[in-house]
């Protein structure tokens, strides 16, 4: 370890005289002060905390995914859904092959090795229900890939749904590039492949970071019909077994979540059902699996929904008097 003096642990960095007449905020900033034997104190504490039984711990942290290279994953794919709004370079029909290339090559290597890691981490602690064989992640990865034109179809759907939905949209360009929706929604459709696959970990890791981006929380599990559109979306909560038919229109602050959420209940069904045609409005909490707002066009705002609601009804909140 480099040891430093008394003097150089707490001498600043003194500025050049030549530029101490010059605008302060281009001056260098003096160097903090260095407080050796208690940043090390501090250090020893951190490092003995590990020797408890924290869950948090998890010395084997080598075997799990690496947040920033799925992100960096999904990065890689959604040039490759939208080419033509992220090519850095102008695109015709002759280069677009070479394009998508430049883009799937390094989101299969990332997300090959970072699903490896994924089920090495669950198999080596018991938390896999079978053994995958050799190769399995590979399998899965092509597998999206192959289903990439189909989801590239159902995004265009979603996309349309948003500008005919949205009168404020000005044209498709402006929905792709702008509404937070879009990404949450592209980020869900690529997570729910990898879900249904039953890839550990990496879905959720995708939903969450479009949460984290959008404010739009759709676990990777939600089923979700064609033409999906949610606006504004800041809020919006759908869960893992929330299944969603064609043509339905969320609003900001709406909840599609559970009832329960005791541990025992995780395989059955906790979140509601909206059919075709639906519109659910701000502030609307929709809980219970077996919660259907049925087919057709109906609305509902702050309103809080358990039990299912004919076709055609509309439901709003009443201030309490």
């Amino acid at each position: 370890m480099l040891e430093l003096s008394a003097t150089d642990r707490i001498r600043p960095v003194l500025a050049d005289p030549a530029r101490m007449h010059q605008d302060p905020t281009s001056r260098p900033m003096a160097r903090p002060l260095i407080r050796v034997p208690d940043l090390e104190a501090a250090i020893d504490g951190v490092v003995k905390s590990y020797d408890g039984p924290e869950e948090i711990n998890n010395l084997e942290s080598a075997a799990l995914p690496n947040k920033r290279a799925v992100v960096e994953a999904f990065c890689h794919l959604r040039p490759a859904i939208y080419m033509g709004f992220y090519a850095t370079r102008p695109l015709s029909r002759d280069n677009l092959r070479y394009s998508v290339s430049e883009h799937l090559y390094p989101a299969y290597e990332i997300l090959v090795e970072q699903i490896a890691r994924a089920v090495t981490y669950e198999e080596r602690f018991g938390k896999a229900p079978a053994a995958r064989p050799e190769g399995w992640n590979e399998d899965v990865v092509l597998r999206l890939f192959k289903q990439l034109p189909e989801l590239r179809r159902q995004l265009n759907a979603d996309v349309k749904a948003a500008f005919d939905g949205d009168p404020a949209a000005k044209s498709i360009e402006e929905v792709v590039f702008s509404y937070p929706a879009i990404q949450a929604i592209t980020a869900h459709r690529v997570a729910h492949v990898l879900y249904r696959a039953k890839v550990p970990m990496i879905p959720r890791i995708l939903s969450e970071y479009a949460h984290s981006e959008t404010g739009i929380d759709i676990h990777a599990g939600a089923q979700i019909g064609e033409r999906f559109f949610i606006d504004h979306g800041t809020g919006v909560v759908v869960g893992e077994t929330s299944v969603i038919g064609d043509n339905v229109k969320l609003y900001q602050g709406v909840t599609l979540g559970a009832l329960s959420t005791r541990r025992e209940r995780a395989d059955d069904k906790r979140h509601p059902t909206l059919e075709d045609d639906v519109t659910i409005y701000a502030g609307a909490t929709i809980l219970g699996g077996e919660t259907v707002r049925c087919e057709g066009w109906g609305g509902c705002r702050n309103a809080w929904i358990t039990a299912s609601v004919p076709p055609g009804t509309k439901i709003f909140g009443r201030a309490r008097e």
